[in-house]
């Protein structure tokens, strides 16, 4: 069809409207690479260089990550930290997911009471990290907290610990309050996950004879795959990130004798100092900074790698 001299002008319009649209993630795109980018970049740098407190020294190529991996107290602080985010992993991964599907499924069979698990749950999510943090520092007070006072009225006397001021206790602790802040959360995934399957299956399932916990293991779980594994990819992200709660129970130093460093709490006592008088060492602390965004990438892409060869198949 001919163009006529009134679509000419028309279409010049749309044009300019158009680019105008292209425009609109500019400022998103901004704000990410200024928060998001220009971190990780200046990370890379610092990490290659020297520092004298807040001063850039001389070029020194992998020289801090020699420091890190090699020098005594860093190799073994990172060593320490890393195992710990191994184990605060592995608790959030049991535990928080196991909870959170079980709440899911509740919610998901529409048992009585179900709305009320729905919004109790995920009240805690609507906090701040630190005043969780805070607020279970107060539950778990050896002396006057309401864990140990509970405890003893029931005559569990011998269960009471210093749950935050014993090595073998506080980890554990922190890590169950962490599960507690974040089950709200993943249930809504996993919940998600199951009103995404298809009834006419689960019916088929059910004529099947399939019930109880093997109808969840068999047909369930399998049809939730790719919920699964963002819950499992968004848990190791959480884990490996974690960083405010452990500051506001436990300090920059990971009390009682850095029991609960973590790799971010670590980064952050290195890069930064301590309360305890110790100097911050930006080279060091930035070479751990990237040292977690590799292990972070790498397993984040490893899990992604896997859910497109399975979708694949």
């Amino acid at each position: 069809m001919e163009q006529t001299q009134h679509d000419r002008p028309r279409r010049r319009w749309l044009t300019s409207g158009d680019r105008l649209i292209h425009l609109f993630p500019v400022p998103a795109v901004a704000v990410y690479t200024l928060f998001v980018v220009y971190p990780i970049f200046a990370a890379f740098t610092y990490s290659l260089f020297d520092w004298k407190g807040l001063v850039m020294g001389r070029f020194n190529f992998f020289g801090n990550f020699r420091t890190l991996f090699t020098q005594e107290p860093f190799n073994r602080m990172f060593r320490n930290a890393f195992s710990h985010n191994l184990f605060y992993f592995a608790v959030e991964l049991v535990v928080q997911n196991v909870v959170a599907f079980v709440l899911a499924y509740i919610i998901f069979r529409k048992v009585k009471g179900a709305q009320f698990f729905k919004i109790a749950y995920f009240l805690p999510r609507l906090l701040s990290i630190i005043i969780v943090g805070f607020m279970w520092k107060l539950i778990l007070n050896p002396n006057m907290g309401v864990l140990n006072v509970l405890l003893n009225k029931i005559g569990l006397s011998s269960w009471t610990h210093a749950w935050l001021g014993e090595p073998a206790t506080a980890l554990p602790a922190v890590a169950l309050v962490n599960c507690w802040f974040g089950i709200g959360f993943f249930m809504l995934i996993l919940l998600a996950g199951l009103q995404s399957i298809s009834p006419e299956v689960l019916e088929a399932a059910r004529l099947d004879g399939s019930r109880g916990l093997g109808y969840i293991v068999s047909v369930i779980l399998p049809m939730m795959f790719q919920p699964l594994v963002i819950v499992a990819v968004m848990t190791f992200l959480q884990a490996f990130e974690a960083f405010e709660l452990v500051f506001a129970m436990q300090g920059s130093l990971g009390e009682p004798y850095y029991s609960t460093d973590l790799l971010a709490v670590f980064f952050y006592r290195t890069a930064f100092g301590s309360n305890a008088g110790d100097t911050g060492n930006l080279g060091v602390g930035s070479a751990v900074a990237v040292v977690m965004f590799f292990i972070i990438a790498t397993i984040s892409g490893l899990f992604m790698a896997f859910v497109n060869r399975r979708q694949a198949e």
